[in-house]
């Protein structure tokens, strides 16, 4: 799906224009499938730019534009954040990269479908789109290639030259026609979902809040998609928390790490220190997620959460008001 795609945009551009081209600009929040594909590039010879983000998970545009090289190919930044549902100044960056007459991929696949996308009103030359996101088929994706100016890309499989000799291989009829059944039904109900799925969150947050106390909601509120909640509790183990919610589908990072045990690199990159990095969690919430299932979730939520922190000393001294990383800990 979408991590074909974006495979094919980084690497495909970047191999096309080789010759003259050899940096890549990228954030380091992007998703696991881009971050690899240019360190995959990084050992064909290419120069990578990881530009930072602030406290709120944004990248600053005037830093972008100062990275800009004349051997700069392409720009990469996702649309929505997939663990913490921040939506980048992607017509700004756009903006950008037309000036600087570099090619501009973005990966959309938690944006397509649940806010408004245009491509020629964000001035973006490659797109990727992700099929199950958009509640389609698993296993299909899309990719968006501008045809003025023209973006070119190297293939990455050899074969039949289906797909305009971008993707070898026989088109997956069905899935293809459940991708594109899924786009449309998502234009007609992106009003409804984002209103029902905006009410849900707010519900959530505040039924959490409301009840306890250090918890802090991950990326900027004002420019996060409110399907992604990523919040942080002091004094609790993430894994220990999506252990004892065991009934309830979370993660404590992007999809594609939860099996790991380190802290979300996403965290990290927006000043997260480590625990409360390690004590994150992601609730999504969709088209079918119900308001029963969101009450359920805060008050299994909030029974777990006060079940933890009873059982930490930790939780006690920051309860005194001491400051747990003022204290000097010795090791025997």
């Amino acid at each position: 799906g979408a991590t074909e795609s974006n495979n094919i945009s980084i690497k495909g551009v970047a191999r096309f224009y080789a010759e003259k081209k050899k940096h890549i600009i990228t954030t380091q929040t992007e998703h696991k499938c881009v971050l690899d594909s240019c360190r995959a590039m990084e050992a064909e010879g290419f120069d990578v730019t990881y530009l930072p983000v602030n406290r709120n998970g944004l990248v600053d545009v005037t830093q972008l534009e100062d990275a800009i090289r004349p051997d700069t190919a392409l720009v990469s930044v996702m649309t929505v954040n997939n663990e913490i549902g921040v939506t980048q100044p992607i017509a700004e960056i756009g903006a950008v990269c037309r000036k600087h007459k570099v090619f501009f991929h973005t990966d959309a696949a938690q944006a397509v479908g649940k806010i408004r996308v245009d491509v020629d009103e964000m001035m973006v030359d490659l797109m990727s789109i992700s099929g199950h996101k958009i509640y389609g088929p698993k296993g299909i994706g899309a990719l968006y290639l501008r045809r003025r100016p023209r973006v070119r890309v190297e293939a990455l499989q050899s074969g039949g030259g289906q797909e305009r000799g971008i993707r070898s291989g026989t088109v997956p009829t069905p899935l293809a026609v459940g991708l594109g059944s899924a786009c449309e039904i998502c234009v007609r109900e992106m009003e409804y979902d984002h209103r029902h799925v905006s009410r849900l969150s707010e519900l959530l947050v505040s039924l959490i809040t409301s009840e306890l106390t250090h918890v802090v909601r991950n990326g900027d509120p004002q420019r996060t998609y409110p399907g992604c909640v990523n919040l942080s509790f002091a004094s609790v183990e993430g894994e220990s928390l999506l252990m004892a919610m065991k009934d309830v589908a979370l993660s404590s990072g992007s999809a594609c790490t939860s099996a790991s045990l380190e802290p979300s690199y996403v965290l990290r990159a927006i000043g997260a220190d480590e625990d409360l990095a390690h004590s994150s969690i992601r609730f999504g919430l969709g088209r079918f997620t119900s308001e029963e299932e969101v009450v359920y979730t805060a008050r299994k939520c909030v029974k777990e959460v006060k079940k933890l922190r009873e059982m930490s000393p930790l939780w006690e001294m920051v309860q005194e008001g001491i400051d747990l990383k003022s204290i000097q800990w010795t090791q025997h």
